[in-house]
């Protein structure tokens, strides 16, 4: 089992869990207090974007995709 993978996905999946919407951005927002490792790998897969300097990221509509993915692969149930 690859511990770093399972990390990434977990976090992807709380940071989808824990969103918000914002009036006139189409993206999620989530505070971004997670390992900053994993973080980076997230925005090098384009995931997750955003500033270095801002306490939050956007989820990419490829990152919700993937998060309600994995949701559902773990049989947690959102909808």
């Amino acid at each position: 089992m690859d511990i770093n993978k399972k990390a990434k996905e977990l976090t992807l999946m709380l940071l989808y869990l824990t969103s918000w919407d914002e009036k006139g951005i189409d993206d999620p927002r989530s505070w971004k207090n997670y390992n900053f490792g994993i973080m980076d790998e997230l925005i090098d897969e384009g995931l997750i974007y955003g500033s270095h300097r801002a306490k939050s990221v956007y989820l990419d509509k490829s990152g919700v995709r993937l998060a309600k993915a994995l949701l559902t692969e773990y049989g947690i149930d959102v909808e």
